[in-house]
């Protein structure tokens, strides 16, 4: 059908206006039309066939012709020939376009809603891909988890929730930003000053907590351990808290803070009536109802409310912090206090133990009592033996660094144990395995050549776990031969009780030396009449004269290099291969600078 000039398909045809030349139209049978009724300019777009054609193109982009819409506009991109109908159309429905340029941007809204929450769902996952976790006990491997003490655990189980509740902050705030307050100003082009009410303080907020997050999350990184994407232990994080919490970032989070809640309600209120005034809006909002099922809890009056209640949890979580550090200290310790009983039973066991008594291993080297004192007690208790024909056979065993001692009690005193295998037994690559159907009986099996098997008893079923868990985690922690032999050569012991030697001979000199700085604090207190501040005690040992300072240093040379003389000769007497020369040295000469700048000093006193 032809119609002035237009092209239009048959079904399209109610989509056309009316001809302002003709009054009727002619069929093809050669009968007369009647007029076509003037059609409303709200109508023009009755056709959904003919809206496609005119607007098609325009879909998803309705957010630039509702800017500047105007009939001159549209109608100065037709060229001269187009036809007359079709500028009519655009000239006659200026109105309408603007209206339906509304209309589409809220239709592009609901395309472009999921792409939205998931750039904010991106960026939050891949910061948080290590905390999805409900506790750090349950994000580290388990044997990691083993080698911890309950307090460090519970410790760093706080700290990973401060970590992981900023984290799902830092969402709540990208969700305010990118999704509600991104598409009410910048798509619907809601006006500032309401957006403003809507959304107060929310750059600084995003400022704060993005950089307090980078902190933390930087500070688990420097604290993995080599070779692992997900053990780690926190041992420091108060550097953190006092940067984010004292001095000026918390001033400027109090201020934030102050003004984001006291404007609260008057940004829900505001809220709340143009979700009720603007379809838009109503629109835009309800859109992500059918998105995601994480963005159903993130609306708008959600999130306002989670950011005012944020700055409430953080005196809760530093408290449990700062508790489990107090514990931790106190836990410090309490470990010495266990070392220290531990060594003093080792000692005990020493002394009890018949110096003549050997034990011999399994390849044939003798085991002398004093090999007990260069080990530490891991644990102590009373087992039974099981031999091959024979009857269960009590035993105190000892853990130790890296042995199991089997020790019988006799005359009041302890004895190496006598029976069908070695009484010490070496952790390297110990196997522990439970009896089947014996639920007190457990395996050591040795790595031998062959392997010997050692079938123990304890008095009920909690013990042999007891047992088991101390065992295993030994072996795991069992230095190599080569760092720690079984049995200690001649030399080597005399190298190492040397050592001892100047350990103790150093803490005698330290002693001695706290002993005269208090004499003479005491002595110038006295002669001054006014009290000696202890960090001007040195003053007490240095003249006054020209020559003190030249003296000083002459004397701590000497020293240093009579100690040096005296050490090379120790290591050159004592050690024979050249890895095992400077090990030696390095160690010895730690212990003994500490003992030359004592030295010096009584030096300087006495030339002064």
């Amino acid at each position: 059908l032809v119609v002035c000039g237009i092209n239009v398909h048959s079904h399209c045809q109610d989509g056309c206006p009316d001809c302002s030349k003709t009054k009727h139209r002619v069929s093809r049978s050669g009968r007369s039309v009647s007029k076509l009724p003037e059609r409303p300019s709200s109508a023009v777009y009755a056709s959904d066939s003919f809206r496609r054609s005119i607007l098609g193109s325009c879909r998803g982009r309705g957010l630039s012709l509702s800017k500047s819409v105007s009939s001159n506009n549209i109608v100065g991109f037709l060229s001269e020939d187009s036809s007359l109908g079709l500028r009519r159309i655009l000239s006659q429905s200026t109105d309408s376009l603007i209206f339906r340029t509304r209309a589409l941007s809220v239709e592009s809204l609901s395309d472009d809603g999921e792409g939205q929450y998931s750039n904010v769902m991106e960026d939050t996952d891949a910061e948080g891909q290590h905390f999805k976790a409900d506790s750090w006990s349950l994000a580290v491997d388990r044997t990691y988890l083993q080698k911890h003490h309950r307090v460090v655990i519970k410790r760093q189980d706080v700290i990973y929730e401060l970590i992981q509740t900023e984290l799902h902050h830092m969402r709540t705030l990208r969700v305010l930003e990118r999704v509600y307050r991104q598409g009410l100003q910048d798509e619907l082009h809601l006006d500032p000053s309401t957006v403003e009410i809507l959304f107060p303080q929310l750059e600084h907020l995003c400022h704060i907590h993005g950089r307090f997050l980078s902190q933390l999350l930087q500070r688990r990184s420097d604290s993995l351990e080599p070779g692992s994407a997900r053990n780690y232990t926190i041992h420091r994080l108060g550097d953190i808290l006092l940067d984010q919490f004292s001095g000026q970032p918390a001033e400027d989070m109090r201020k934030t803070y102050a003004e984001f809640c006291t404007r609260h309600l008057k940004a829900v209120k505001v809220y709340k009536e143009t979700l009720s005034k603007d379809k838009r809006v109503q629109a835009f909002i309800q859109r992500p109802v059918s998105r995601p099922p994480a963005l159903r809890r993130h609306g708008y009056q959600e999130c306002i409310l989670l950011v005012t209640q944020r700055i409430c949890k953080y005196p809760v979580l530093i408290q449990r912090i700062l508790d489990s550090t107090l514990s931790g200290l106190g836990l410090c310790v309490c470990l010495k206090m266990d070392e220290l009983q531990k060594s003093q039973r080792v000692e005990e066991i020493h002394a009890t133990l018949d110096p003549k008594v050997v034990a011999r291993v399994r390849d044939g080297r003798v085991f002398r009592p004093e090999e007990l004192l260069r080990r530490s007690l891991l644990h102590e208790g009373t087992l039974f033996w099981k031999s091959p024909g024979s009857r269960l056979k009590e035993v105190q065993v000892l853990l130790l660094t890296d042995i199991l001692v089997f020790l019988q009690e006799k005359d009041q005193k302890y004895i190496f144990t006598s029976l069908d295998k070695p009484p010490v037994l070496s952790l390297q690559n110990l196997i522990v395995r439970p009896i089947a159907n014996q639920e007190r009986g457990l395996f050591c099996i040795s790595d031998a050549s062959p392997p010997e098997m050692y079938e123990l008893h304890a008095a009920s079923k909690e013990e042999r776990t007891v047992w088991s868990q101390h065992i295993q985690q030994a072996v795991r922690k069992c230095p190599s031969r080569e760092e720690f032999p079984l049995i200690e050569s001649e030399h080597k012991a005399r190298i190492r009780r040397l050592k001892a030697d100047l350990q103790h001979k150093d803490s005698e000199v330290l002693d001695l030396l706290h002993q005269r700085v208090a004499l003479f604090s005491e002595l110038s207190e006295l002669s001054s009449g006014q009290s000696l501040h202890s960090a001007n005690t040195r003053s007490l040992f240095r003249a006054d004269t020209l020559q003190a300072p030249r003296a000083e240093r002459l004397l701590l040379e000497a020293t240093k290099e009579g100690m040096s003389i005296r050490i090379s000769k120790i290591i050159s007497n004592s050690c024979t291969e050249q890895h095992q020369t400077s090990s030696l040295q390095h160690n010895i000469r730690g212990k003994e600078g500490s003992q030359c700048s004592r030295k010096g000093l009584q030096h300087q006193h006495f030339a002064s």
